[in-house]
C-alpha cells in the first residue's frame, strides 16, 4: 500500500512541478511520477540534511515539490541553456 501512495503522491508532485516550470506538455504521467519521487529525494537531502522522512505531511509534500522544481530547473538548464 505504501508503494501505491508514493506513486500517487509522486505523480501529483511531479505534475504540479511541471505546471510551475511550464514543462507539462512535454512529459507524461510516468515522467511526472519519476520527477516527483526524485524531487522528493532531492528536497529531503537539501532541507533535512540527508534524513529522508518517508511520512506524508504538508511539510514533506512542500519539500518534495521544491525538490521537483529544482530538478526540472536543472534539466531545463542542461537542455536549453536557460531555466525559463
Amino acid at each position: 500500500m505504501g508503494l501505491i501512495i508514493w506513486l500517487v503522491v509522486g505523480g501529483i508532485v511531479g505534475w504540479l512541478a511541471s505546471m510551475v516550470m511550464r514543462t507539462d506538455a512535454q512529459q507524461g504521467i510516468l515522467l511526472n511520477i519519476v520527477v516527483g519521487i526524485v524531487g522528493a529525494f532531492i528536497g529531503g537531502l537539501i532541507f533535512s540534511g540527508g534524513n529522508v522522512n518517508p511520512a506524508l505531511s504538508i511539510t514533506s509534500f512542500l519539500v518534495s515539490l521544491v525538490g521537483a522544481i529544482i530538478l526540472l530547473a536543472i534539466v531545463n538548464l542542461v537542455r536549453r541553456g536557460s531555466v525559463r
